[in-house]
C-alpha cells in the first residue's frame, strides 16, 4: 500500500497548561475526502496546523507526502484555505489568483478557476469591494488554482449561501474524482455526509469516532422510525420520543418495529424509515 498523503500518528500538542490534542491519529489517502468534525475548540484547526507545518507536535509525528511538513519541498504539492483569510484591499481578484498560481509548476488557467467558484466577472474587482461570500469563494479557489495533490480546507463553506456551498461541494467532488485528496473541517453535518469518504470526530483534543458515514452508523447500531400518530399503545410507546406531534423511535430493527406498529393498529401518517443521522450516530458512538 502507498503511504498516506497526510497523516498524524499519536500526536499530542499543548499550549502552556492547555492541552489541545492528546494522542490523535488520522490520515488521508489519495483520492479521499476526510472531514474533521467537532465543536469549536475541539482541536481540529490545531491538527491541521501540524499537517501544514505551521506548528510542531510535542509528541508523535506529522507527515505530508511522507515527509516533515516543515520542509518546503513537502508543501509544494499542497493547496490550503485557512479559517480566516485577509487580502490586500487594493489588489484585484485576477492579480491575487495570478500571484498564487505563480508558485506552482502546473497551475490551472485563471479563467477556469474563477468560473468554477462563481467569480466570473469579478476579475478586475478590488478585493476591498467584494462581499463576504465572494471573498470566501476566492479564498477557497486559491487552494485549487495550483492543481495540487492535496487540498486542506478549514471551514471552506463558512458564510456561503446555499448555491455557493453546493458549487463548492461540486468542485471538491470533481477534484477528488480525479485523484486529488481533500482534508477539511466543517460544522455542517450535511457537508460531511455529502462529501466525506471518512469522518474523524474530535472532541476535547481526542478522536472519539472515525470511519465512513456508513461505518459510524453501523457502530451506533440503530435506525429511525418516524411518523405522525395518535397516542401509541403502551407496548410500543416505551422509548419513543414525541415532539410536536411527531413520534420518533430509535431501533436496531426498523422493519420489525414497523410490523409491531401495524399489528398494534397505530396510525402511521407520514411514515419515514431511515438510517440514523450522522449527528445522532456520532453522539451515540462518542459515548461508547
Amino acid at each position: 500500500m502507498s503511504a498516506p498523503v497526510a497523516a498524524l500518528d499519536r500526536v499530542s500538542k499543548a499550549f502552556g497548561e492547555t492541552r489541545a490534542l492528546t494522542n490523535v491519529s488520522y490520515e488521508a489517502s489519495r483520492g479521499s475526502v476526510v472531514a474533521l468534525l467537532g465543536p469549536n475548540g475541539a482541536g481540529k484547526t490545531t491538527s491541521l496546523s501540524l499537517l501544514l507545518g505551521l506548528r510542531r507536535p510535542d509528541t508523535g509525528s506529522a507527515t505530508l507526502f511522507g515527509a516533515d511538513p516543515r520542509r518546503p519541498q513537502a508543501r509544494r504539492r499542497l493547496g490550503a484555505t485557512p479559517q480566516e483569510m485577509a487580502f490586500p484591499l487594493t489588489l484585484r481578484v485576477r492579480e491575487i489568483v495570478q500571484l498564487v498560481r505563480a508558485h506552482f509548476e502546473r497551475p490551472r488557467a485563471v479563467a477556469d478557476v474563477l468560473a468554477q467558484f462563481g467569480l466570473e466577472g469579478l476579475e478586475d474587482r478590488q478585493t476591498g469591494g467584494l462581499s463576504g461570500g465572494e471573498r470566501r469563494r476566492l479564498a477557497v479557489a486559491l487552494a485549487f488554482v495550483g492543481d495540487p495533490d492535496l487540498v486542506v480546507l478549514d471551514e471552506p463553506t463558512s458564510g456561503l449561501d446555499v448555491d455557493s456551498r453546493r458549487a463548492t461541494w461540486a468542485a471538491i467532488r470533481s477534484y477528488a474524482s480525479e485523484g486529488g485528496t481533500v482534508l477539511l473541517t466543517t460544522h455542517h453535518l450535511e457537508e460531511a455526509e455529502t462529501l466525506a469518504s471518512e469522518v474523524v470526530a474530535i472532541d476535547r483534543g481526542a478522536v472519539v469516532a472515525r470511519g465512513s458515514v456508513a461505518e459510524i452508523r453501523a457502530r451506533a447500531g440503530l435506525g429511525v422510525v418516524r411518523f405522525r400518530s395518535e397516542p401509541l399503545p403502551a407496548e410500543i410507546a416505551e422509548g419513543a420520543v414525541d415532539e410536536n406531534g411527531i413520534t420518533t423511535i430509535y431501533t436496531k430493527t426498523p422493519t420489525e418495529t414497523v410490523r409491531r406498529l401495524i399489528h398494534a393498529e397505530a396510525r402511521l401518517e407520514e411514515l419515514e424509515v431511515a438510517p440514523l443521522s450522522l449527528e445522532d450516530a456520532l453522539r451515540r458512538v462518542g459515548t461508547e
